[in-house]
């Protein structure tokens, strides 16, 4: 049968197996089967494992299988190394027992089919859904210690998107100083807000793509010792590494041993920071120490000005080189200190950017050496010979500052750079010190503390530190929207989506300024969102479905399927309900508020304009007296058409047609509540008639929802006549299939035909308002839903997802969190997982996901919690799991600072000191006016 029917390996498993053998890391299979070697063969991996030990093996020599250990400690006495210090990759939830009762050093667990719990539960350190996630160097020991041990050429740029340190003016990924960009490193740095366009041409279509500018390198610093090979061509070795972000400090650092050919060794200790007190600043230390010897070294530091946007494989079609007019200037101080210059300009959009760099090299002695400067090829740097004694530390410490034509109160990028580096202040202790305080300033209103396992607090606290370092009150200053992955990598081009949806609540709730300022950058590009809507022959404001400078739409018109080498037609662009996200996310900033100025002047105008957009859509149908809204795409993204027509759009997507609905519902109110002189002037300004308004009631109440079976929301009208995918078939198959749309479009098929989404699609509405609102507001719309119903609903969606967007699980874990919070409990420690194990295959090389990770955060505070900011209060209704005894968080309502602390039987709510006006808090049916000052407990009898 194996001859007709070959074995098929993951090949993530192959990945795997492939590289521990060119490390020449042991590695032996114990399995009961009694024909390995049959299989193996069948497989392709006959020669891969150094021992097997099969079935007939251990019944030979008497070795008990699961759950007895006896197995795999007969695979380490073969190896002839203690249980403790290895690692074991198990399936089974009883061979996970079975190797934690065996004393290894690191069980990880394979979940494929949703049993982390279980996998946990038995012993399992990490769980994973493929080995192909797996990081062996990832080491959680601390709850705010993001840990890698040695080098991983395959995880080296996942490594470096997560331990990107920046400050939300700049940000700077985690790569190694010595290595330029190439098919392993990519040290890329980058601005919030500084972005350029470039022409290309693929398959005979010409576009003109915009993307999130990488700037020039300041990370450069080689070795070498006496006169042998430079550290980055390979003339020093690596013998042991050690990188540790701390997550406390925002201060990445690097342990290293080096060796070169003739055995000398020298001691690497590295720490950087990008500076959170002085936006435009930050530094690299380097001490270095020989290991007993003593001799010549030379030190190579500077600035790579041959820069391209390369992090992102599928971009590799399009022209790639954004910045021109390339200059540098070097300079010697004095003893131990060489300072460079770096100007370039973006070639399309003419953003001047200046750095400022100074290098500074001491010993025990003080200053030491003098910098020669030297170019090679776009490479600036000086070299320093120096001369180093066993055991004596000597520092290079780099100091670099940013600057931009964008930035505010400057004559010109260059005068900038030099001047906030002059400012800078000497050494890195001082560095390190006021860039902690103002961290620690940011950081403590974000903290959530958990009562939970270290790796999910790690986890958590992670999303909260890259969140922070990607938005900042510093952003704030800089007219730059949400990016979708960070600052952290060129993924999606560095372009801005609809994941403010998911970041604006958690900054809403903490940092509202910051919010206001996000949500301002939307209101400062109505133009061009007008200008599209007069485009497509519509009213109001047309916002794009990615944006990035201007507010122009920059969705690429093609997608490239790595899987069957296709380009495939982008149609994301009709994903109308961007807009919807845009109004909804004014409107939650003033609710968490009552910013009543801003709404008047800024939020009433973005509300207004889109809701004018989607009556200008609506079509009315006397039929069934019902507004419709055709050729749109909902945030499923799967469907782009009906079969047979990609790119025709959707009739009647459900999302879109209730918040739509919604939208019309909030203008209403605000055209009746802002009373005075202020609505006055609005309605002038806007030009808001009486008949408009009553339009707005009217489509609030008759827009149309299609429901199929027994009253189970249809994502769009027309997707109970689709076809049923086989699941199984896939997973089988595929293993990981969260990509669907690119595997089925390698067979030549389409997901337009089955009854599937790549991530919530309905299920969002229940993630948006709550399901209590959402039954309320259909109710409003002439539509009965039961709480069974919606139970029905989320059962059929929750079959058919394929979790294809980071996104998707943290929507499910939100709604499942009230009527499962155990199971939701589960789904949210995988949408924790999604960057830190790169669940989606290897995508967060190029960012993180921006999104998945504050909205992670957002389900702890607004699902487990319960939390949810109303017009007249603060609502609790905790869910806690299982799993989860107790959370303690902050959030900031209406000039309040409160304080949260929940536990299985109590809530308890304190208000900081202040003069700050009561505001009213509901856990339930109980309600309390809570003051500046006070604290309320509230008891689970109250709830």
């Amino acid at each position: 049968m194996l001859s007709t029917s070959p074995v098929r390996a993951f090949p993530g498993t192959a990945d795997l197996l492939g590289r521990l053998k060119a490390g020449r890391i042991p590695v032996v299979l114990a399995t009961s089967a009694r024909n390995a070697g049959a299989l193996l063969a069948s497989a392709g991996l006959g020669d891969v494992f150094d021992h097997v030990i099969d079935g007939q093996t251990a019944l030979d020599r008497d070795v008990a299988g699961k759950p007895a250990p006896a197995l795999p400690l007969e695979a380490v006495r073969r190896l002839e190394i203690p249980p403790a210090r290895a690692m074991v990759i198990e399936e089974s939830v009883t061979g996970v027992e079975a190797c934690r009762r065996g004393g290894f050093g690191l069980v990880v667990g394979i979940d494929r089919d949703g049993r982390r719990d279980r996998l946990e539960a038995a012993g399992a350190d990490v769980v994973v859904e493929d080995v192909s996630q797996l990081d062996i160097g990832l080491v959680i020991t601390h709850p705010w210690l993001l840990v890698y041990e040695g080098f991983d050429p395959a995880h080296e740029g996942h490594r470096e998107a997560l331990t990107t340190v920046g400050n939300g003016y700049l940000a700077t990924r985690g790569a190694a100083p010595e290595h330029r960009a190439g098919a392993v490193h990519y040290p890329g740095s980058y601005l919030a807000g500084v972005y350029n366009s470039l022409h290309s041409v693929v398959l005979d279509q010409e576009s003109d793509d915009e993307h999130m500018v990488n700037i020039p390198d300041w990370l450069p610093l080689d070795l070498r010792i006496g006169d042998g090979g430079w550290w980055s061509a390979g003339g020093l070795s690596l013998r042991s590494e050690r990188r540790t972000l701390d997550l406390k400090r925002a201060v990445l650092s690097r342990e290293a041993l080096l060796e070169d050919d003739a055995g000398r060794q020298l001691r690497l200790l590295q720490r950087r920071l990008v500076s959170m007190a002085r936006p435009n600043l930050a530094a690299l230390e380097t001490v270095i120490t020989p290991v007993g010897w003593s001799g010549g070294i030379s030190i190579r530091s500077g600035c790579d000005t041959d820069v391209t946007n390369s992090n992102v494989p599928e971009d590799a079609s399009l022209s790639s080189r954004h910045l021109g007019s390339v200059t540098a200037a070097a300079s010697v101080d004095g003893p131990g200190i060489a300072c460079l210059t770096v100007e370039a300009r973006t070639v399309t959009s003419g953003i001047g950017i200046a750095l400022a760099l100074r290098t500074a090299v001491s010993g025990a002695d003080g200053p030491a050496g003098s910098g020669i400067p030297e170019q090679l090829g776009g490479l600036h740097t000086h070299r320093f010979e120096l001369s180093v004694n066993a055991g004596e530390p000597l520092t290079v410490l780099k100091t670099v500052a940013v600057a931009s034509s964008r930035d505010h109160a400057i004559a010109s990028p260059l005068t900038a750079a030099r001047a906030a580096l002059a400012r800078a202040p000497g050494g890195f202790a001082a560095l390190l010190a006021e860039h902690e305080a103002a961290w620690e300033i940011l950081l403590e209103p974000f903290i959530i503390e958990l009562d939970a396992s270290s790796q999910a607090q790690l986890i958590l606290n992670l999303h909260v530190f890259h969140l922070l370092q990607t938005l900042t009150t510093h952003t704030a200053e800089l007219d730059a929207g949400v990016p979708a992955r960070g600052l952290h990598g060129e993924g999606y081009r560095g372009h801005i989506f609809w994941d403010e949806l998911f970041v604006l609540p958690v900054l809403n709730s903490r940092l509202p300024s910051l919010a206001r300022e996000l949500v301002d950058y939307r209101w400062r590009r109505l133009g061009a969102a007008r200008d599209a809507a007069r485009a497509a022959g519509l009213k109001g404001a047309l916002f794009p479905w990615q944006s990035g400078s201007d507010g122009t739409e920059q969705t690429p018109k093609l997608l490239f399927n790595r899987r069957s080498g296709h380009w495939m037609p982008d149609y994301s662009r009709l994903q109308r309900h961007v807009g919807l996200a845009v109004a909804y996310n004014a409107w939650q900033y003033f609710e968490a508020t009552q910013d009543r100025g801003w709404l008047t002047e800024h939020g009433a105008e973005i509300i207004v304009d889109v809701a004018r957009l989607f009556a200008s859509m609506a079509e009315f149908d006397p039929a069934d007296d019902r507004f419709h809204l055709r050729g749109v795409m909902g945030p499923d993204e799967y469907h782009t058409g009906n079969p047979g027509d990609p790119g025709g759009g959707l009739n009647d997507n459900a999302y879109t047609n209730v918040m739509a609905a919604w939208v019309f519902d909030q203008a209403v109110w605000i055209m009746h509540s802002v009373r005075g002189f202020d609505m006055q002037e609005l309605r002038a300004r806007l030009l808001v008639t009486a008949a408009e308004i009553e339009a707005w009631e009217h489509l609030s109440r008759r827009m149309f929802v299609p429901f199929h079976g027994d009253g189970i929301i249809s994502q769009f009208d027309g997707y109970a006549a689709l076809r049923e995918l086989d699941w199984e078939h896939y997973r089988r198959s595929y293993g990981l299939i969260e990509r669907l749309d690119l595997i089925l479009e390698a067979e030549g098929d389409s997901t337009n035909h089955y009854r599937l989404a790549k991530q919530a699609d309905v299920l969002m509405l229940l993630y948006v308002l709550g399901e209590d609102q959402l039954i309320r507001f259909l109710a409003r719309m002439g539509y009965a839903v039961t709480s069974a119903q919606m139970a029905a609903t989320v059962d059929f969606y929750l079959a058919r997802t394929a979790h294809g967007s980071t996104l998707s699980r943290v929507a499910h874990a939100s709604v499942l969190a009230q009527r499962d919070p155990e199971r939701a409990w589960a789904v949210f420690r995988e949408a924790l997982d999604a960057d830190l194990d790169d669940t989606q295959g290897g995508t967060t090389s190029s960012g993180i996901h921006l999104g998945a990770m504050a909205g992670t955060i957002d389900v702890v505070q607004r699902s487990f919690a319960g939390l949810r900011i109303t017009r007249d209060a603060l609502d609790f209704a905790p869910r806690l799991p299982v799993e989860l005894s107790r959370l303690d968080f902050q959030v900031r309502y209406r000039d309040q600072l409160l304080a949260v602390q929940l536990e299985r039987d109590r809530l308890t709510v304190s208000a900081a000191p202040g003069d700050a006006a009561p505001v009213l808090v509901r856990v339930g049916t109980q309600r309390v006016l809570l003051k500046a000052g006070q604290e309320h407990e509230f008891l689970r009898k109250d709830r």
